[in-house]
């Protein structure tokens, strides 16, 4: 079993490739800083000496970048049958106030990244008859953050490729998932002072990941809404 996963490096792309390597997947994993990669590959092949893993550099705002990321992974690798579109970008304003190019800079890596991908591999697991996509998405695609507003405009575009997706390949048998996190302890919230038990840890995304995919043959999570129990959004 092969899987793909963009921004592995930290936070909750880091917490699904230990719990998909744990599994028995071999990985392909990308960030743009290649010293977090190479020392995630360290880590992940100390811990799992049979992992087979595809790791390259790569800026996913970069459309050929990536690209050359999915060719290269599927050709190390074979067959991508798991595509997890977790990177993202946070850029917290108030839409009004924020300056130009906010919006676009966030849509080319939280929207274009994942619909990219998405036709890559799409097109082959829709040939074959299987496969699996999942976008982590947010509950900002769901009820807008103000403080954050072109941040949930984005993931409301997430939302709908994840819908669109889901029903054009839903009869070719692949199946199309949405991973709707609250508010997750990654380096997003570097300096707050909200205590760790009120957030969602990023090991909660990945154990959800990890049930959608052990699902029967018959069966699809759609959306998995994960919220902090305390009530933090």
């Amino acid at each position: 079993m092969n899987a793909l996963i963009t921004g592995a490096t930290k936070g909750i792309g880091r917490a699904i490739s230990f719990k998909l390597a744990a599994t028995g997947y071999h990985l392909a994993i990308c960030a743009r800083n290649p010293v977090d990669l190479a020392e995630l590959c360290t880590e992940l092949q100390g811990k799992y000496p049979d992992l087979e893993i595809y790791a390259r550099a790569t800026d996913c705002g970069d459309l050929q970048d990536l690209r050359v990321f999915a060719q290269e992974a599927q050709r190390q690798l074979g067959p991508i049958g798991t595509l997890i579109n977790n990177v993202g970008q946070y850029l917290p304003a108030n839409m009004l106030d924020e300056p130009e190019g906010i919006l676009a800079q966030q849509m080319q890596v939280n929207v274009y990244a994942a619909h990219e991908l998405s036709r890559f591999f799409g097109r082959q697991m829709r040939a074959v008859g299987a496969g699996h996509i999942i976008n982590i998405c947010s509950v900002a695609g769901l009820e807008p953050v103000v403080a954050a507003g072109s941040y949930s405009v984005t993931k409301y575009a997430l939302m709908g490729l994840t819908k669109v997706l889901r029903e054009e390949l839903k009869p070719a048998g692949v199946k199309v998932t949405a991973i709707i996190p609250g508010a997750t302890l990654t380096h997003s919230w570097e300096g707050t002072d909200i205590a760790p038990e009120h957030f969602i840890q990023p090991e909660d995304i990945a154990s959800g990941v990890l049930t959608c995919l052990q699902m029967s043959a018959g069966a699809n999570i759609e959306e998995l809404v994960i919220k902090p129990q305390s009530g933090l959004f």
